[in-house]
This record gives structure tokens, C-alpha cells and sequence, in this order.
């Protein structure tokens, strides 16, 4: 509970008289309507005490559930206990005495002031006090900017609705010297609460002077600072957020031959949309601010939504192949040699000998050494036209092709075809113009037909494998890049997801707050919830 004092001061009005000398006479005078008033010191000092018990939630009013407690004096009330057989208080129905109507200005729910009217208590020296429950609803501006981590300031304004400040002067029941009081909250029944911590109450007492009238309205601000307790939030919201952005980060982990990644997106993406929709009713809803825990919805959102479309953009480097896709020399050379190295990744020593090997081919195509090479294959093949050449180098007929000329002559000729094919383009082109190279190259009348039936299936198996090779070491290039996308993104998304969860999160100033609640310290209620438990009383 919370107890929240006034201090009320009545001055008299001017046609009120003075003191009838017959205290019988001014008792049967004595009407509910009056303010009760001390002729000879010219003012009344009632008081007020308010208990409540705030429940603030993610709407813009709050709850208090309150037991007020009024205190002042009425000279009407005096007496003396030796004349009335020693009674010094007595209970009266507080229908039946003057009340002071102090109301709650910023009330929400439409009663502004007590409805329940409990009895009184007349004490014999003038002074009454009035303890009656109520339940108030205060309109209180929630800032939502750093929700969960988020502190709250309401306030709370009562004040006389009919007297003026000439009339009552209200004021602080600990209110000693200036119009501020640090703790104007009484805490010692106070309940914690589950939800939130009470950083400070102070009270402040106001003078208005408004348009209408020329009196001051005294009136009395109580503040009070409330801050979030985040542990509900963070386990069930923020470690869930955090999880499924990571788990962004694990689809680039994912090998692109498994099949699985765009699945793997998918589903991330839409447990995340999933969650987002049912922590829509945890956030306040509001249009003022972005709360911090939506920003970091959102951000997780744009990382789950750009891993699915580099995701897509990956198996598609993946699966192309040389035939449709010519991969262009700037590529190989930074996805295949120099990011790698960036990246710590390890390039496999089969993709390393095929780029050295394409580098030599280019080099030998730039210095134009086709045409020597064809030439010298001519002037081996014009050599071997001579039947006692034949005879001498396949002693065997058709069938003598392991002698060493013959060999040489053989590997000059396929050594020709070979550069000649490295300029097509695929492997068709290769099959269709075979034959018409072959004709250009070697003489068809300077061979017997067995021999050069030999030659040509020898040199279709030669072109046919040099080209697959060729295929498959550019298949494979394209799989290595885009590996190397999946290690780069992977990085990439990691920082990003670090950096800006630590970011987002951090923003709040409440993390960086480490004031101890005073409703912990001052709370009677809360210092016995947390006494050590005496295991000597248990057994």
C-alpha cells in the first residue's frame, strides 16, 4: 500500500461571526454544510492520507486501488471528557459532518471523488479523521520509446474542487519548510509489485491562478517513477527474438548441395513473422514512438527477409553450368583466388592447377603459337607419306603404331587437333567439325584407311575428354563461388546480427540505471516477504 498525506488549512470567512459563549447553543447550530473554523486562531488544519496500490500497464491509465485517510479539525467537535463520563472519540456517520471535497483532477474513470462513506472519528480535542476506501483511475502518457526497458513518470493531482486557496490551504502533511517533499508517499504498507520497481514519489505543492477568479487554487503533485522489471520480457520475448535472428545466420552454413536452405529460410521466416504477431499484444499500442523491442522485431525481420532473397541469389550461382553461363575472367579471379584468402578458406589444389592451366593456354593462344604447331603437324604428316617411312615405322601393317616416330608424329597431331578444339565452345561444335578439321589437318589418300580410322577415333577421345575436363573444372568453379558467397555472407550477417542486437538493445538508459527501489527499502511488507526463513522455526 501507499499512503499519500495532505495537509488542509481553512481560513474563515468574513460573515461567520464569532464564538457563541454557549457551546449547547453552537452545537444545536451546528450544520454539515459549514466549514468547521477556529475563531480565535483564525484557521482549520485538516489532513489527508491516501493508500494505494498502483497496477500501470501497457494502457494510458492506471490503477489505484486506495484507502484514503482524512484528518482535521473542527472547534465544533471540542469538548471535555470530564463532562461526558471520561468519552474522549466517538464514531459518527461521515454523512452527518463537513467533508473537504478533495478530488483527483487527472481522474479517468469519471468519479473524481469518494463514494463510499464510511464513519468518522470525533476526537474530544476538535480533530476528525475519515478513512474511506476508493479506487481511482489516473490518465498517465505511457513512453514506449525503450519498452521493455522502459521508466515511467505519472502524476497524480488532487485539490479542492469548490474552496479556494483564501478558503482551504492545502498542503503537504510533511510538508515542513518550501513546497517539496522528496518521499510524499508513505510506503511502509505498500505490496510489491510484479511488474514494476518504485524509484521515487515525491510530492509537490502548486499555487494556480486560473482565468476565472482572482483566489489561488492550491494544489499537490505527486510524482511518482516507476520502472519496468524486465525479467518476464526477456525471457519470453527478447531470447526468442535473439534466437531466430541467429538462426538466419546458420543458413549460409548450410551446405547448398543439401537441398534445404531455401527451406530452412522459409520456415525462419515465417516462425518469425509468427512471433511478431503474437507479441503485438504485449507491446503498448501506440503511434507516438517505435518501442525498442519493435525496432529489434523489425531489424530481425529485414535479416530473415535478406537471408531468403542472397539465399536464392547463391543456389543460383550454384547450379549453373558452362554451358549457359561463361564465367568471366574478373570472377574467377576474385571469388577463386584472392577472397578466399580474405575469408580463411582453404581452395582446393584441383581448381588451383585448372586456373594455372587456363592462365598457360591463354598466354600460348595471345602469342598466336597455333599456326607453328599446325605447321610442324603438316611437316611430320608430309614426312610420313613415304611408303618406306610407313613400312619402316609400323612393321606390322595398320597395326604397328607403338614405334617411336609414329609416336611422336601421333602426339604432334593430337597436340595440333588439341589447341584447335580448346577455341570451341561447347561439345557439339566439337563432334559436327571434327571431321572437317581432320581433313584440313592430315591428308586422307597419304594414310591406309585403317590408320587413319585409328587417328580419327584416337582424336574424337582426346577432344571429347579435354572438353568434359573443361566442363567439369568450370562446374566445379561455379560451386566454389558460390561457397565462397556463403562464407562471405555468413560473416557478414554474424557482425551484422551482433552488432546490431547490442545496438538496439543497448539503447535503453534504464540498463545503465542502477538506483535501488525505495518501495524494497521502505516497504515493511516487502522486508518481511524477504527475511531469511529460520530452519530452527520449521522443524
Amino acid at each position: 500500500m501507499i499512503y499519500r498525506n495532505f495537509t488542509l488549512s481553512v481560513r474563515p470567512h468574513d460573515a461567520c461571526g464569532a464564538l457563541p459563549s454557549n457551546l449547547e447553543q453552537s452545537r444545536l447550530l451546528w450544520s454539515r454544510s459549514r466549514m468547521g473554523v477556529t475563531y480565535a486562531r483564525g484557521n482549520c488544519d485538516p489532513g489527508l492520507g491516501l493508500t494505494l496500490t498502483p497496477s500501470s500497464g501497457r494502457r494510458t491509465t492506471t490503477l489505484e486501488n486506495t484507502s484514503s485517510h482524512h484528518e482535521w479539525e473542527d472547534h465544533k467537535f471540542k469538548w471535555d471528557p470530564l463532562e461526558y463520563g471520561g468519552v474522549k472519540e466517538l464514531y459518527v456517520p461521515s454523512e452527518h459532518i463537513w467533508l473537504p471535497d478533495i478530488v483527483l483532477y487527472n481522474n479517468a474513470d469519471g468519479e473524481y471523488v469518494v463514494t463510499t462513506m464510511t464513519k468518522a472519528v470525533l476526537h474530544y480535542t476538535g480533530k476528525v479523521l475519515w478513512t474511506p476506501p476508493a479506487i481511482f483511475k489516473s490518465s498517465c502518457e505511457i513512453d514506449v520509446r525503450y519498452f521493455p526497458f522502459d521508466q515511467q513518470t505519472c502524476f497524480l493531482k488532487f485539490g479542492s474542487w469548490s474552496y479556494d486557496g483564501d478558503q482551504i490551504d492545502l498542503k503537504h502533511i510533511n510538508q515542513k519548510k518550501g513546497d517539496m517533499v522528496d518521499v510524499g508517499i508513505d510506503l511502509r504498507e505498500y505490496y510489491p509489485s510484479v511488474e514494476w520497481d518504485i524509484l521515487g514519489v515525491p510530492a509537490e505543492r502548486h499555487e494556480r491562478y486560473y482565468p476565472c477568479c482572482q483566489e489561488p487554487y492550491p494544489d499537490i503533485f505527486f510524482n511518482i517513477t516507476l520502472r519496468r522489471k524486465t525479467l518476464f520480457y526477456t525471457v519470453n520475448l527478447i531470447v526468442p527474438c535473439v534466437g531466430i535472428s541467429y538462426l538466419s545466420v546458420l543458413v549460409f552454413y548450410l551446405p547448398a548441395d543439401s537441398g534445404e536452405k531455401i527451406a530452412l529460410s522459409i520456415s525462419i521466416l515465417l516462425s518469425q513473422t509468427m512471433f511478431f504477431l503474437l507479441i503485438s499484444e504485449i507491446i503498448p499500442s501506440t503511434s507516438l514512438a517505435l518501442p525498442l523491442l519493435g525496432k529489434y522485431l523489425l531489424f530481425t525481420m529485414l535479416l530473415v527477409g535478406l537471408s531468403v532473397v542472397i539465399t536464392i541469389i547463391i543456389l543460383n550461382v550454384h547450379y549453373r553450368k558452362p554451358s549457359t553461363h561463361k564465367m568471366a575472367p574478373w570472377v574467377r579471379k576474385f571469388f577463386i583466388t584472392k577472397l578466399p584468402k580474405l575469408l580463411l578458406m582453404r581452395v582446393p589444389k584441383d581448381l588451383l592447377r585448372d586456373l594455372a592451366a587456363q592462365k598457360i593456354a591463354g598466354r600460348s593462344l595471345k602469342k598466336n603459337k597455333f599456326k607453328d604447331a599446325l605447321a610442324a603437324a603438316e611437316q611430320t604428316n608430309s614426312n610420313a607419306s613415304s611408303p618406306d617411312s610407313l613400312r619402316h615405322h609400323m612393321p606390322g601393317g595398320c597395326n604397328g603404331l607403338h614405334s617411336t616416330t609414329a609416336t611422336n608424329r601421333f602426339s604432334g597431331l593430337v597436340g595440333a587437333l588439341g589447341s584447335l578444339g580448346a577455341g570451341y565452345n561447347g561439345l557439339p561444335s566439337v563432334m559436327s567439325g571434327l571431321d572437317d578439321s581432320l581433313s584440313d589437318v592430315v591428308p586422307r589418300k597419304k594414310y591406309p584407311f585403317e590408320l587413319e580410322k585409328a587417328i580419327h577415333n584416337v582424336m574424337f577421345i582426346q577432344h571429347h575428354m579435354q572438353r568434359q575436363d573443361e566442363f567439369n573444372a568450370e562446374d566445379q568453379d561455379w560451386g566454389f563461388v558460390a561457397m565462397v558467397l556463403d562464407r562471405l555472407f555468413l560473416w557478414i550477417f554474424t557482425i551484422a546480427s551482433i552488432v546490431g542486437t547490442f545496438a538496439i538493445l543497448c539503447e535503453a538508459p534504464s540498463l545503465y540505471d542502477d538506483t535501488k527501489p525505495i518501495d524494497m527499502i521502505l516497504s515493511s511488507v516487502a522486508q518481511q516477504q524477504f527475511l531469511p526463513v529460520d530452519s530452527g522455526d520449521s522443524t
